[in-house]
């Protein structure tokens, strides 16, 4: 009897887990979305999603942002883990902002992102690991249109 409750155990983990990561999204942390699907340590994990949550409140507005932070529990954590960047990607988005390009902008973000990669011991590639979880996280926890108005502040 207590191997066939097992067997049933183990087939319904192994059901959940082949599933779509979007539908358990929601009811899983990205932090362990992350480290799971990534097998990235959770330092890296907190600091990586903190570092594209940083780089998204730069292209959002104060609204759109706030809409945010409340679909994804832990936002600040995160980004305060995020390592910060050398200085001539910040001097390259205050010169940006002086110009007002946002091609410029989204230059230095993305070499910002890289930079924060980099220090968390991950290679820039990482950040398009990142991408889809996090999308997929956020379409899950806040709706599709949040996750859209992420998507354009991202790019």
């Amino acid at each position: 009897m207590k191997k066939i409750f097992a067997l049933g155990i183990a087939l319904l983990v192994g059901l959940m887990i082949s599933g779509n990561t979007t539908v358990f999204a929601a009811d899983l942390g990205l932090i362990q979305l992350l480290t799971s699907n990534l097998g990235v340590t959770k330092k890296q994990a907190t600091g990586g999603a903190g570092s594209i949550f940083n780089l998204a409140k730069q292209n959002m507005s104060t609204d759109d942002f706030t809409k945010l932070a409340k679909s994804v529990p832990g936002i600040n954590k995160m980004m305060a883990a995020a390592p910060k960047t050398d200085g001539a990607s910040s001097m390259l988005g205050s010169a940006s902002s002086l110009l007002g390009g946002k091609t410029a902008s989204s230059v230095s973000g993305v070499a910002g992102l890289a930079g924060s990669f980099s220090k968390l011991g991950m290679n820039a590639d990482m950040v398009n690991s990142f991408m889809p979880i996090i999308m997929d996280y956020v379409k899950a926890k806040g709706g599709e249109p949040l996750a859209a108005i992420l998507q354009a502040a991202l790019q």
